[in-house]
């Protein structure tokens, strides 16, 4: 087949702006332009083939995310929920868990782990998820977490999460090591949100909720810094605490926290 338009006739501007805005090019123009006499010609055909090899590799990544949901469907596990939660380290605010069971056959360009996002990345497919996926959050307060522990916080905000969906899971995949304290058939997967659709969707959900909860929280209490930091231990946040004292949202069964307010009570006359 020949190119729709004569090659040679067409500046190297215009063959760009013609090319760079189809949606599929044909193999057959590609060679034709690499064949060009024109340097800037065959930069463009080499640019459009690091393109075309990108979006191959993106398409391939996000096909894997979903190998392990394709797996266990196949064994009779219709409905699989993913499970991710955010906040675990930080020195204030809750814990919060998502679970997100994906109807089959969606598609979520971008789809990841959400500490490999960015912000926009995570806001635009928040609502992508939302839209069309059976979610619920489940969250651990700061007094549960100064009471329990963070780890029993954190299975306490998961099972919150999985018993509040809307369908009830045949299957959980978890992110990380410990099994919720749910009578439902459990997987455990280290890293399951960079290697699982439904749990990067769990990661992006919860990540976005708290997020959103901590900008919150730093109208709430300007002087901290939350919106920032989300409740994290920066240099800014360790600052504030020092100067002003610890809020309701900080947990004060955390080292850092314990320690700032046992530092002021030697400080007392």
């Amino acid at each position: 087949m020949r190119p729709a338009f004569n090659l040679r006739a067409l500046s190297v501007a215009e063959l760009t702006k013609r090319v760079v805005g189809m949606r599929e090019v044909d193999p057959r123009l590609l060679r034709a332009l690499g064949r060009d006499p024109r340097q800037g010609v065959r930069r463009l055909a080499a640019r459009l083939r690091a393109s075309e090899a990108r979006a191959a590799g993106e398409a391939a990544r996000l096909e894997g995310l979903f190998a392990v949901e394709r797996e266990h469907q196949a064994h009779g596990f219709a409905v699989i929920a993913g499970v991710d939660e955010v906040g675990v380290a930080p020195l204030a605010g809750p814990v919060v868990a998502a679970a997100v069971v994906l109807p089959a056959g969606i598609s979520l360009p971008h789809l990841d782990d959400s500490k490999r996002l960015t912000p926009e990345q995570r806001d635009a497919l928040y609502p992508q998820i939302t839209a069309c996926a059976a979610a619920s959050i489940g969250m651990a307060t700061v007094e549960e977490i100064d009471r329990l522990d963070i780890l029993q916080a954190t299975r306490l905000a998961h099972r919150r999460a999985i018993l509040g969906l809307s369908v009830r899971p045949h299957l959980v995949l978890i992110d990380g090591r410990f099994a919720a304290d749910v009578p439902v058939p459990q997987l455990v997967i280290v890293d399951g949100d960079a290697t699982c659709a439904s749990i990067a969707a769990a990661s992006v959900v919860a990540k976005v909720t708290r997020d959103r909860m901590m900008a919150v929280l730093g109208r709430e209490f300007p002087q901290y810094g939350f919106g920032r930091h989300k409740g994290y231990g920066t240099k800014q946040h360790l600052e504030a605490i020092r100067r002003y004292g610890v809020t309701p949202m900080h947990r004060r069964s955390f080292f850092s926290v314990r320690a700032y307010q046992e530092s002021l009570a030697l400080m007392t006359p």
